[in-house]
């Protein structure tokens, strides 16, 4: 979680960097072949000049010769900043190349494990020699499906631990500002108050908000297609849902201050849904 406030400081207290949430805009090109002449054929017939200065991500299912391609998207005036991963991710990390996460998956996330599980039914299965030898048969087949059912159980608590540990969501009490950002990474983000005009949230999960929702929200920042936007009263500057974006002008009138849902459906984009009508 991370809150930044972009008050004036004198440049004694000024930290040497900061981590804060921003929508940048850029272009994803897609290519389905490695022929070069090809490419450039494309790129004449589309773009007018070679001075647009579009950032632009590399998506290819292809190999590609990726420095080639690099440098031939740099001659259109296009700027290579990362690739989408998957076949060209060994040599965007020799070009020092982003690389970003497919459409629908969090980075952030990791499975749960069974190490404890592990330690639990290794603990049991070390217990001396002794106690099974001095029991009869039907303790015997008794103590073995006590064993079984704390297995089990063991299995189960570990996993819902470890899940806990890493989905944990953050409850914000206080109003956020214009110029302040607050960056939560791992769950859900609610704010008990408002989101003011300037300010941005931002979360990879979903966003709830529980005043007013002016500035920029942004739910599933890290391409979460599930994750969605609650807001009491609806009226942002901008509203994002894994990475499809919607500016104030272009909102629906009828959501406006309203109670509203906003969610990510595949082939539709942004929906809106005023949650008092439903």
């Amino acid at each position: 979680m991370t809150v930044l406030d972009n008050g004036t400081q004198g440049p004694s207290a000024a930290p040497a960097l900061a981590f804060y949430g921003k929508m940048l805009t850029f272009s994803r090109l897609q290519f389905g072949t490695d022929d070069l002449s090809a490419i450039d054929a494309q790129l004449a017939a589309t773009l007018s000049g070679k001075s647009s200065n579009i950032p632009v991500l590399i998506d290819s299912e292809v190999e590609q010769d990726l420095s080639a391609l690099v440098e031939l998207l740099w001659s259109w005036g296009l700027q290579p900043i990362g690739v989408v991963t998957g076949l060209l991710d060994a040599q965007a990390r020799e070009l020092r190349l982003a690389i970003f996460p497919a459409d629908g998956k969090r980075i952030e996330r990791i499975l749960p494990t069974k190490k404890p599980a592990t330690q639990r039914q290794q603990v049991t299965a070390d217990q001396p020699a002794e106690s099974s030898a001095a029991s009869s048969p039907e303790d015997n087949a008794a103590t073995d499906s006590t064993a079984t059912t704390e297995t089990t159980l063991a299995d189960v608590a570990a996993e819902t631990l470890v899940s806990a540990e890493q989905i944990t969501s953050l409850i914000y009490d206080q109003m956020l500002r214009s110029g302040q950002s607050l960056n939560h990474v791992g769950g859900d983000l609610i704010l008990t108050n408002s989101v003011n005009s300037g300010a941005e949230a931002i979360t990879d999960n979903s966003l709830h908000v529980y005043g007013r929702a002016q500035g920029r929200l942004v739910a599933g920042a890290t391409g979460d297609k599930d994750a969605r936007i609650f807001c009491q009263v609806f009226n942002p500057s901008l509203v994002s849902v894994a990475g499809t974006y919607c500016l104030r002008d272009n909102l629906p009138e009828h959501v406006i201050d309203k109670s509203v849902q906003v969610r990510f459906v595949e082939g539709e984009g942004l929906v809106f849904t005023v949650m008092d009508d439903v």
